[in-house]
């Protein structure tokens, strides 16, 4: 067991790594990259954080209750990032960097969780673990783009892109530490699972799809927008 986790930390790794390097490589091409990863974030809201929150928390807490969560999320992150945008004390590009580090510490957040989901279904049965570890495995590659989407200027905030990149590689590894030393209850899991559907809900609608379409050709950063999505719901779809 333990060699096996090894190496889904590695893999991991290796693919968040390698897609926040894709971004980076290719930032003449940021705009598709963008609404790909704008695609790709709205994608794992809908269709892998939200039924795996109710499916946690939906019969302990109620859909009320989670939809209140949801929405605490969206709220909660509209306000900061409004805050940091109307922010007197710094030039635009401050600004940005601040709400882009505020971005991929949410993404980073997530990919805690996403160790701590692999950690947690491997304790269930080694049959669990290996599916929810393959479909983690296979979205942490837009993990890295979305992280790096978060700066939109890779040449001034380049230090600072690597550093959280670097820290959302290690994150899921994290993670899976944090799920065989803790305890947390299935449904407040659950519950901390729908606060980032909201989050991330915000993310991809009121920032990324925004900025991506902007001064940009509409029709290609619109598919780019919808196969991020569906690149989401096929690994979903496909693994279950």
């Amino acid at each position: 067991m333990d060699i096996i986790l090894i190496i889904i930390v590695i893999v991991t790794v290796l693919s968040t790594l390698i897609g926040g390097l894709f971004a980076i490589k290719f930032r003449d091409r940021m705009h598709l990259i963008m609404s790909f990863g704008a695609g790709a974030i709205l994608g794992v809201a809908l269709f892998d954080l939200l039924p795996e929150s109710i499916e946690l928390a939906g019969n302990f807490y109620g859909l009320n209750i989670m939809a209140l969560s949801i929405a605490l999320g969206f709220s909660l992150y509209m306000l900061i990032d409004r805050f940091l945008s109307s922010h007197d004390h710094c030039d635009n590009n401050c600004s940005n960097e601040k709400r882009g580090k505020f971005g991929a510490s949410a993404i980073t957040l997530h990919s805690l969780l996403d160790g701590f989901s692999i950690g947690i279904a491997f304790k269930v049965s080694p049959a669990i673990g290996w599916t929810v570890a393959l479909a983690i495995m296979m979205h942490s590659f837009s993990d890295g783009v979305n992280t790096v989407n978060m700066f939109k200027d890779n040449k001034k905030n380049f230090r600072t892109i690597i550093k959280w990149l670097i820290i959302d590689t290690l994150a899921p590894t994290a993670g899976i530490v944090l799920a065989f030393l803790l305890v947390v209850p299935t449904p407040m899991l659950g519950l901390i699972l729908s606060v980032f559907v909201g989050l991330f809900l915000y993310l991809s609608t009121s920032s990324l799809i925004p900025e991506s379409h902007h001064n940009h050709p509409k029709i290609w950063t619109t598919i780019s927008t919808i196969a991020g999505i569906l690149f989401i719901f096929l690994i979903t779809f496909i693994l279950g």
